[in-house]
């Protein structure tokens, strides 16, 4: 049975999407996201914790851009480092949480009964809490910095991964190709992860993409909440936090705004044109 999973579907898939005109437009801001993280120390004009102790809340000029802060930073330099913090967190807090979210509802859905009551109760329990609420107290017992914010991002995004798999698998397990597999002699965790899995997989990865861009906004309002990457360390959920102090300073709260809002938009077409390919390659 040929999958989602197999590559010449993914290939057929992935020039779908570059054909998809909001998913491409996703891809590209995404790809340029990436390019703006790993090449932020050439591409950043000046070091984005240097003052300038003489340029302080200046507005967009030619010398700095998008202006400077109450500290005298670029910050255009602040919101290229700033990308940073939004890779680590897209990639790393979201692949981590589709990694645990998967693995437990492949077991929860597939063993059934007792084993499938007891980590549902588990996941309805941190489903009971608001997303942002979880994190601040998750935040507030390891402690206020990046890493211990994306561990929380981590956590509270599990139970929506682990209910997705779930609900897939109980719709898969009974299938005639599961059912041939299990006649065959296969383990559990062969059923489980070379049969199952190709089938869930693609769902998986469009709950993701969309995913990335609640954790990304979750980040930064933890970081803005003084929770989240801590100073110097450039962050827009930060910068936005500053920019609230001056109103009359618009450009500090404007351009990190206008930089979240554009990488949000851009995840969630990337997850809408997933969507509508893998759905497309489904009912051929």
């Amino acid at each position: 049975m040929e999958t989602l999973g197999s590559a010449p579907r993914w290939r057929l898939a992935l020039t779908a999407l570059l054909h998809h005109r909001l998913g491409a437009f996703g891809l590209c801001v995404c790809a340029l996201v990436v390019f703006t993280a790993l090449l932020a120390p050439w591409i950043a004009p000046y070091d984005p914790s240097v003052s300038d102790y003489e340029a302080i809340l200046s507005p967009p000029s030619l010398t700095h851009w998008l202006g400077t802060d109450d500290l005298g930073r670029d910050i255009l330099s602040r919101i290229v480092w700033g990308t940073q913090v939004s890779l680590q967190v897209s990639l790393i807090a979201v692949s981590g949480a589709i990694v645990l979210g998967s693995v437990v509802g492949m077991i929860s859905g597939y063993a059934g009964g007792w084993i499938d009551d007891a980590i549902m109760r588990v996941i309805d329990a941190m489903l009971a809490f608001p997303t942002l609420i979880l994190a601040l107290g998750i935040v507030a017992v390891l402690g206020p910095t990046l890493v211990n914010a994306m561990i929380a991002i981590t956590i509270v995004n599990i139970p929506n991964f682990a209910r997705l798999v779930r609900a897939q698998v109980l719709s898969i397990r009974h299938m005639d190709f599961v059912s041939a597999a299990r006649g065959l002699g296969a383990s559990r965790v062969r059923i489980m992860f070379r049969h199952i899995w190709p089938s869930v997989i693609g769902n998986v990865l469009v709950y993701g993409s969309l995913t990335a861009s609640t954790a990304l906004i979750t980040e930064s309002s933890l970081s803005f909440l003084g929770l989240g990457a801590q100073p110097p360390t450039p962050s827009w959920g930060s910068m936005l936090s500053s920019g609230m102090q001056y109103w009359d300073a618009w450009w500090m709260s404007v351009f990190p705004g206008v930089a979240l809002f554009s990488v949000v938009l851009a995840l969630n077409f990337v997850g809408d044109g997933l969507r509508d390919v893998l759905d497309a390659r489904i009912t051929e």
